[in-house]
């Protein structure tokens, strides 16, 4: 009966939260057109990311995942707040995104061809015998 137990206890799903995103009462406290970057990350403390290419924004990200003994770990619920800068540093906007606007990108991939074809491991290596340069193997 305890064996049962144990095994059942080790299929309760498990939730874990990662990161941060400020709630929509905190988001009100900024004032667009009034506060800058600084007093943001002051009020927020400091953001998940930044802009990637320039200071033009602040991103705060939030996940919750449902973790279900073997299985593969599932995203339920990601809330990312987006906090855009003018070139002043003030704010110019303010925006949330969950799960539901998320789109799925595609990574591409690029793998290096090795360009040996039918060649084996040894005839490989007795290949390159006839390529040492004795002028470098004595050092001269």
């Amino acid at each position: 009966m305890a064996l049962a137990a144990l095994a059942l206890a080790g299929c309760v799903a498990q939730f874990r939260n990662h990161g941060y995103a400020p709630s929509d009462s905190e988001l009100a406290e900024v004032l667009v057109g009034l506060d800058t970057r600084d007093s943001v990350i002051e009020t927020f403390g400091p953001p998940t990311t930044g802009g990637v290419l320039e200071q033009g924004a602040v991103y705060y990200v939030e996940s919750r995942w449902r973790l279900y003994g073997a299985l593969e770990p599932q995203i339920i619920d990601r809330q990312l707040v987006a906090i855009s800068f003018d070139p002043e540093g003030v704010v110019s906007n303010v925006e949330r995104f969950t799960l539901e606007d998320g789109r799925v990108i595609t990574l591409s991939r690029r793998v290096t061809d090795d360009n040996v074809r039918n060649t084996t491991f040894i005839r490989q290596l007795l290949g390159n015998l006839g390529r040492i340069d004795n002028a470098d193997f004595l050092g001269i």
